[in-house]
């Protein structure tokens, strides 16, 4: 295969015989690029020959399984990944339409080390990727995806014999039924299942059924055009429409999913959004409840809470802040022997004995289903009400450009840790640290904190405050405090929503 080039367009005739493939494709944890605009199919060939030279080059057998998320181009973008694997000499388990964890179960249940999973997840239409891995259940971090790039760009895929594909039937039904094990409700409970017309709708439905709930769809139909908007239940127009069906149907909660279905969001009986931070808080009171001095894992975008409550400190539980990102949190989840592992933008990683240690939304809705089946007496408005207060804003993501991301967030860290060691405060609050381990985040003498980072897979920066005082305090935070300082740095542009 030739050497991917960077210069190319569509409608020549080099664009339809030489790889395309832009470098900013290649971020922290996954592959991501706009279709045509930043690689071309014979680029994501490339891909494939790449990955399948890195696996050879790793010494892991060569067996993957290979899965496309819903998207009018999603099929076309495997196939041409699936050649270049052929190409390097891979064994393909081809499952077809799938979810991102019915890929990872496919590591398991068919015995395949490696595993890509062609997704843009809640990306918007235009955009494709590839979630890899090659030693289950954790997936590609920089390292991995680092030399990736290299192989790729380079041009130093190596072809090699004994590639072949095998088209495995019937598989979603296996996966169903590994989700929904021996889960069986006890009391009656009525559930929104919100897919934003993603790939979702073809799986959470039938799923949240066999796990005996009475099931209200929402937007379930696949429609690859997404009509009303993203399937993300990170995003504030998801969950706003959750919580009018709810209202309208008088259902006990709402489930969302994202385009891949490795997320799950929650909206309560009362029509309110539960951030999955505070999710992820009900579910470790639930979980070290039943194992004593469990671990559990968050992202540094979630709330502070989890160090201070009581619940888990009787329990025993212990709670270790990482880096953002799902194959962060993942990879931590293992190193540690974690219970679970807990991300704000709703990636739920429950280990042994619950879970297979990757992110799946099904497996989450499960246990947030079970979690009030072992509440018979209460609504998940009444688990929420009785978390300590704290107000987590939105995640919020204004324009920043791949190129320069990184360097626009060293100056903003810099900032903040000057700031620090000059004893300086924000909004009257004196700072107690910065935590610099993904961005800065900025704790606050009265348990408030700020936190501004760089997206691992868009050109954006993202940000959340938390206020231990009140609803208003934390709309201050961001517009007296992180929306000027970012202001100040021109590269950084629109946000996509604010509070």
């Amino acid at each position: 295969m030739l050497k991917p080039r960077q210069d190319l367009t569509p409608n020549t005739i080099d664009f339809e015989n030489i790889p395309f493939v832009k470098p900013t494709g290649f971020r922290e944890y996954d592959a991501r690029w706009i279709l045509d605009k930043e690689i071309n199919l014979l680029g994501i060939q490339a891909l494939g020959l790449g990955l399948a030279t890195y696996v050879h080059e790793i010494g892991v057998q060569p067996r993957i399984v290979v899965g496309h998320d819903y998207r009018s181009y999603s099929l076309m973008v495997k196939q041409a990944l699936i050649l270049g694997l052929i190409e390097g000499g891979m064994e393909v388990l081809d499952i077809g339409l799938a979810l991102s964890p019915m890929a990872y179960f496919g590591q398991f249940a068919l015995e395949a080390p490696c595993v890509a999973m062609v997704t843009a997840s809640h990306n918007e239409n235009g955009w494709t990727g590839v979630k890899m891995g090659a030693n289950p259940p954790v997936t590609f971090g920089p390292d991995e995806i680092g030399r990736l790039k290299e192989i790729v760009l380079g041009g130093t895929g190596v072809s090699r014999p004994g590639g072949k594909v095998e088209r495995i039937e019937g598989f979603r039904d296996l996966y169903l039924r590994e989700v929904v094990g021996d889960i069986k409700l006890s009391r009656p409970l009525k559930v929104i299942a919100a897919c934003g017309n993603g790939t979702a709708g073809a799986f959470a439905p039938d799923a949240l059924r066999m796990m005996g709930a009475e099931v209200i769809e929402m937007d379930c139909d696949l429609d690859y055009t997404f009509p009303k908007y993203n399937p993300n239940p990170e995003d504030h127009e998801m969950l706003v429409s959750m919580a009018e069906r709810l209202r309208e149907t008088g259902a006990d909660l709402a489930l969302g999913f994202d385009g891949d279905g490795d997320r799950c969001g929650v909206v309560d009986d009362t029509g309110e959004e539960i951030f999955a931070d505070k999710i992820g808080l009900l579910l470790a009171r639930d979980l070290s409840a039943l194992y004593k001095d469990a671990t559990f894992v968050v992202d540094v975008k979630s709330t502070g809470l989890y160090k201070t409550d009581e619940v888990l400190k009787a329990n025993g539980a212990t709670t270790v802040y990482w880096k953002t990102g799902h194959s962060y949190i993942k990879r931590k989840t293992a190193e540690l022997g974690a219970l679970a592992g807990f991300e704000k933008s709703g990636h739920f990683f429950l280990a042994n004995p619950i879970g297979r240690g990757y992110d799946d939304g099904l497996v989450a809705a499960a246990a947030v289903l079970q979690m009030m089946d072992r509440n018979p007496g209460k609504a998940l408005s009444e688990l929420k009400t009785a978390l300590p207060d704290a107000w987590t804003s939105l995640t919020m993501s204004p324009h920043c450009a791949d190129e320069i991301k990184y360097d626009v967030l060293a100056k903003i860290v810099a900032e903040y840790e000057k700031l620090a060691a000059e004893g300086g405060s924000i909004l009257g609050r004196k700072i107690l640290e910065v935590i610099t381990v993904n961005g800065a985040r900025v704790h606050l003498e009265d348990g408030s904190w700020v936190l501004v980072r760089a997206s691992s897979n868009k050109p954006e920066m993202v940000v959340v405050v938390e206020s231990m005082r009140s609803e208003d305090d934390m709309r201050a935070l961001f517009r007296e405090e992180v929306k000027p300082r970012l202001a100040a740095h021109p590269e950084v542009g629109a946000y996509n929503q604010e509070i």
